[in-house]
């Protein structure tokens, strides 16, 4: 969407019925694509220009166009959000959309995801001249075609020189983005200082506003563009701003600039750097997402009590809190399901919603002793339990099915459960810039804000439906091929690159943290590293492209909070569909895993790489995170692995030669025993 920089965002503010004029819809995404790619504070780039989805607070517009606003009700991902953010978040709402009953309906015209252009400095495609936004013509009047959206340059002169009284014709140029942005550790954005620039640091001797021009570079001259002054005629090139000597050549103090927000910080200690606007490592979302569970009769009362915290508020509860029946007509009124629910629950969960939240001193307690494993706990727990699967609750949106083990499946396979159906939910707590939080799981306060105040009352989220694989190892066999990995010399290289990569992070605060503790466990890479084959496998028999399969990986020791555990599940998923076509869920039969299983271990045996990947070991300097690893063999899409193509190693899997000449044992032994 757009909007005039002195009004509030609206996506309807300019889409009058039988009037030409610009409009505001300039695109669409995929909900998924806006939770991991496009979320608030990514730039997304469309055919004419990029905008930037704005901060939560424009957003609450958008909703109150509603009589009601819809939530995902989940208590365990939403207290996990609290954790975060803090207690003032009472809700998990989906991005404003609504489907059409037609194609020329207009259900859902109003709703929409609020955008600011950005960057905001252009360059004319036909002069080079380089320039704010207002002085440029934007042009978006066809109803049907958004992607015709453009800003044009009027009166462009073209690059040739004009004699003296020539009455040559000037012509609408089309303008695209400017390239180059500033942005810090801390999270900021903002513009490339080009007048700065090519005055290195100083004024324009002839003019206080003077007029710029972009030039791209001429094949064999010089890397990158080269901006000119209008008047005074100084030159300097991009390249000079590139890499850790052009940085000391950009300003050394961050202006602390928030677009997604349209805000400054009052300060940032960070310094800023060169980056482009497609640049992979602009924006990182950070996410958390569950596989809904069957709940407890506990759970159903959490939920409750957010039902009414989201539909009814806070102050309102509080002033009927002691009438059950105005409760519980109030919570009808706003369509919540109060069939079987109790007066007794009614004021257990008045009570849930009236109790006083943690101080700030004891959730910032809590979250240091966080983990992010404890979400995927009670998913582990419920799997360990096939009895409670024929009583599965379906409102819960999973189904499982105990499914029997082949008799030349792999030993060390101990079972295998058909995940039918399923439903998780994906939401946001922010975002990171450089360097992904994730990477080294990183301390909370990297977080960029989603609102202007910091503390937003809801954050976006997704509910997917789908189907999975979910496979166990033998446990007593994990725990005894683990020792024997935290012994060899493999190990201890992995970890020294770990610690290696750890200390060299753009992030500031990772030097808080201890590495070791952030190392996931040689089961993990063991679990990672066959999730990765089995998705190449299972690709090219169920019927979905390996992007569209995803991991989730139930791989950690034992300790006083939890048992061990040794499995994977692999899922694909739908936000914009009722579920999945059940190819994948098929591939559970005996017949049909057991000989999967053995396809995708004697392809991992072999790389088109080796015997270079086969015996990729990091030393010093090296800090990449992974062994006998290559995109010829293992690694997997974006959206499909879960740490980045980071933490694997073949030779976990099977038994390779190392580059000292030796083996380490791998878990399924040798390729020929398959």
């Amino acid at each position: 969407m757009l909007h005039d920089r002195t009004e509030a965002l609206d996506p309807l503010a300019d889409a009058e019925d039988g009037v030409v004029k610009n409009r505001a819809k300039v695109g669409s995404a995929r909900p998924s694509s806006l939770l991991y790619t496009y979320g608030p504070g990514a730039i997304m780039d469309l055919p004419g220009f990029s905008v930037m989805p704005a901060g939560l607070d424009d957003w609450e517009p958008i909703w109150k166009r509603r009589p009601f606003i819809p939530s995902i009700i989940e208590p365990r991902l939403l207290n996990v959000v609290r954790l975060h953010l803090g207690p003032q978040v009472d809700g998990l709402r989906p991005f404003p959309w609504q489907p059409k009953k037609g194609a020329m309906s207009k259900e859902g015209d109003d709703l929409g995801i609020p955008s600011r252009v950005f960057p905001q400095l252009f360059r004319c495609t036909g002069c080079d001249f380089l320039g704010p936004l207002p002085r440029f013509s934007y042009a978006n009047t066809h109803p049907f075609r958004p992607d015709l959206a453009q800003f044009t340059h009027k009166n462009c002169p073209g690059r040739g020189r004009q004699r003296a009284g020539s009455t040559a014709r000037k012509r609408e140029s089309p303008a695209v983005p400017a390239q180059h942005l500033l942005t810090c550790a801390n999270g900021h954005l903002d513009e490339f200082p080009y007048a700065l620039w090519v005055h290195r640091g100083g004024k324009c001797p002839r003019a206080e506003l003077p007029d710029l021009k972009m030039r791209d570079a001429n094949v064999g001259k010089s890397v990158g563009s080269t901006i000119q002054c209008a008047s005074c005629g100084a030159t300097r090139g991009m390249a000079e701003a590139q890499g850790g000597v052009g940085r000391d050549k950009l300003p050394q103090k961050c202006r602390g600039r928030h677009p997604h927000l349209n805000a400054f910080d009052a300060e940032c200690d960070a310094r800023p750097a060169l980056i482009m606007m497609g640049a992979s490592n602009l924006w990182f979302a950070s996410t958390q997402s569950i596989i809904v569970m069957p709940r407890t009769d506990a759970e159903e009362k959490e939920a409750l009590a957010d039902r009414l915290r989201v539909e009814l508020g806070v102050e309102q509860v509080q002033q009927f809190g002691a009438q059950v029946d105005v409760i519980r007509a109030l919570a009808i009124a706003k369509h919540i399901d109060m069939a079987g629910i109790t007066d007794d629950d009614v004021v257990a969960a008045v009570a849930d919603v009236l109790a006083p939240a943690d101080s700030e001193a004891e959730r910032h307690e809590k979250l240091a002793a966080w983990d992010p494993v404890d979400l995927l706990v009670p998913e582990w727990r419920y799997l360990q339990k096939p009895s409670l699967f024929p009583q599965q609750q379906n409102s819960s949106g999973l189904m499982v099915t105990e499914m029997q083990r082949g008799l030349e499946l792999h030993e060390r396979i101990g079972r295998v459960v058909a995940v039918n159906q399923m439903k998780k939910i994906n939401a946001v707590l922010g975002f990171t810039r450089l360097d992904e939080m994730d990477r080294v799981n990183d301390l909370v306060s990297r977080l960029v804000k989603l609102a202007r105040t910091g503390k937003p009352t809801w954050v976006p989220a997704t509910e997917d439906r789908g189907e999975g694989i979910f496979l166990q190892l033998d446990s007593a066999a994990v725990d005894g091929w683990e020792q024997g990995i935290l012994a060899s010399p493999l190990w201890d290289a992995h970890k020294e690159a770990h610690r290696r990569n750890f200390s060299r992070r753009f992030s500031e605060t990772a030097k808080l943290v201890d590495p070791d503790t952030r190392l996931p466990a040689p089961r993990y890479w063991l679990l990672h590293s066959l999730s990765h084959a089995l998705i190449r496998e299972m690709a090219m028999s169920s019927g979905y492209g390996a992007a569209s399969l995803t991991e989730r990986i139930y791989g950690w020791s034992a300790s006083p909070q939890r048992e061990a555990a040794a499995g994977l599940l692999i899922c694909t998923t739908a936000s914009d569909s009722e579920g999945t076509l059940g190819g994948l869920v098929a591939l559970s039969e005996p017949a049909r895993l057991q000989g999967l299983v053995v396809s995708a271990l004697r392809r991992a045996s072999r790389c088109s790489s080796d015997p270079v990947c086969a015996m990729r070991t990091p030393s010093d300097p090296e800090d990449f995170l992974h062994g006998a690893a290559c995109h010829c063999c293992s690694f997997a899409s974006e959206t499909s692995c879960e740490k980045a193509n980071r933490f694997l190693d073949r030779r976990f899997l099977l038994n390779l030669p190392t580059a000292t000449g030796d083996t380490v044992s791998g878990f399924f032994g040798s390729v020929d025993a398959l």
